[in-house]
């Protein structure tokens, strides 16, 4: 049973948790449209003025908010729905251009709440992926730092990333747990981890910093391809075929990010940089998303997201609309990139279509059978 299985079973009344998943929603949809007025789509003035802080608005408001909600779920008490409270609240902060300390300050309010559960996790359960789960975080609290103290996104934006990758790898290292992982396999893992970690850090000071961490990246898709467990679920059918291919593919993603990267791809001003950020933000992280969603959103919000081969079509659609992406990058062409990032939304809300009448079709079912 899972940290998060175990957090459902103890709390019985999850009052805050579809609010808070609101908000993180919210920001997802500032986030969309932030992204989309960078691409010179017209979208709602306050999207256009917060453009500058689509990054904060993706990461540290929607992502924060939504995996600091599933760790508070699996910690089953109250204080740890401080952290996508702030989350959310910071999302909040920059839709409505509040003064340009709020959102960094609750931003790093939140990972410093989910840091104290994160570290209580590794008090309780002393393993490999707790503590790299706790590492994750502590580069959310970097970036955080880094936002406040030089007012700029440049700096954090690595440790952000790395907060969500990292996050990613130690959730599939948990499950890997269930396979006979060899030896070698085991030493290897924490040294992705510190490649990431050592890139990251060294960015602080120098662009060479950012190829390192792109060599991390490049070793942890490795070793995702080599021992996650999806290799072998594949061969299933139903959902557990379809969270294998969103993994694989999603990995595929990572691996290109980091060529990209080791070709300098995540220096400011690359002609690569917009294809990099992309194949690790939407081709490996949102992959993810989609292959996990059926099974985590549920338990947090406790409706039923039956299967159903419909769900392929969101994924494919991320996959294409990402490879068009790329296309630009490669002709240097900007509109490419413009008519991509749109599809690239769509893409997004048709998940979310796709989702939602999954949601429908689940209590639907429930009312058949006389259980809703």
């Amino acid at each position: 049973m899972t940290p998060l299985q175990v957090g459902i079973m103890k709390e019985k009344r999850p009052i805050y948790r579809l609010p808070l998943l609101a908000l993180g929603m919210l920001s997802l949809l500032g986030g969309v449209l932030t992204g989309l007025a960078r691409l010179a789509w017209d979208v709602p003035a306050f999207a256009t003025a917060q453009s500058g802080l689509h990054a904060a608005l993706m990461i540290g408001a929607f992502f924060g908010t939504v995996i600091s909600l599933e760790r508070a779920v699996a910690l089953a008490r109250g204080w740890p729905y401080l952290a996508p409270a702030a989350a959310g609240l910071g999302g909040l902060c920059i839709l409505t251009g509040a003064p340009p300390l709020a959102a960094p300050l609750a931003l790093l309010l939140a990972s410093l709440v989910l840091l104290a559960g994160s570290v209580l996790v590794v008090r309780q359960l002393q393993a490999m992926f707790t503590v790299v789960l706790a590492l994750a975080v502590s580069c959310w609290v970097i970036g955080n730092l880094a936002w406040l103290a030089s007012g700029v996104l440049l700096p954090a934006l690595p440790w952000w990333l790395a907060f969500l990758v990292l996050t990613i790898a130690a959730e599939r290292l948990e499950l890997t747990r269930l396979l006979p992982t060899p030896q070698h396999a085991k030493k290897l893992f924490p040294l992705c981890v510190a490649v990431i970690l050592a890139g990251a850090t060294l960015s602080l000071f120098d662009t060479l910093g950012l190829q390192v961490f792109a060599a991390g990246l490049l070793l942890l898709a490795g070793w995702l391809m080599a021992y996650d467990i999806a290799r072998r679920n594949i061969r299933f059918k139903g959902i557990t075929r379809y969270i294998a291919y969103a993994l694989l593919g999603g990995y595929l993603w990572l691996t290109l990010a980091g060529v990209l990267g080791l070709a300098g791809a995540f220096a400011p001003g690359h002609v690569w940089r917009d294809a990099a950020l992309h194949a690790l933000g939407l081709g490996f992280v949102f992959s993810m998303v989609f292959g996990h969603a059926p099974i985590i959103f549920p338990a947090v919000a406790r409706v039923k997201i039956p299967y159903h081969p419909v769900f392929y079509l969101p994924l494919l659609a991320l996959h294409l609309s990402l490879l068009y992406r790329l296309a630009g990058a490669w002709q240097d062409g900007f509109q490419f990139r413009r008519e991509a990032g749109l599809e690239n939304a769509l893409v997004l809300l048709l998940f979310i279509v796709v989702m939602l009448a999954s949601v429908w079709r689940g209590k639907r079912q429930a009312r058949r059978t006389g259980k809703a």
